[in-house]
């Protein structure tokens, strides 16, 4: 099984893909970069990894952030990357930092009750 990477800060109704994408399969380890408030509010069934980010830091500093976190802890070669949480930001800094550590993605997204790869 591979590792899901996911995006999950600001959006109306995002979180629940999340939990769904989560929950409706088995995977090596969840990493969801977030800010303090999503750790803070974020509940699911499964164990999940947090990279903590502070959105409001320039880009360049978040893509070194979330690489700081995640370097070495991924396992495989790709991951499974779900964005449908967060901005464009966030989306930017999070596929830098995978392409730093040479990681490549297979984006999911859940829809009519499965994962699905795009």
């Amino acid at each position: 099984m591979t590792d899901l990477v996911a995006s999950l800060t600001t959006g109306k109704g995002t979180w629940a893909e999340v939990i769904r994408i989560i929950e409706s399969q088995e995977w090596e380890n969840v990493f969801l970069v977030t800010n303090e408030f999503g750790i803070k509010n974020f509940q699911t069934k499964k164990k999940v990894n947090f990279v903590v980010i502070n959105e409001s830091k320039p880009c360049s500093e978040i893509v070194e952030d979330i690489t700081k976190q995640l370097k070495d802890r991924i396992k495989g070669i790709e991951v499974g990357l779900n964005l449908t949480s967060g901005t464009g930001k966030e989306h930017m800094a999070l596929l830098a930092a995978l392409i730093k550590l040479g990681h490549g993605v297979r984006y999911v997204v859940y829809e009519n009750n499965q994962i699905k790869i795009l």
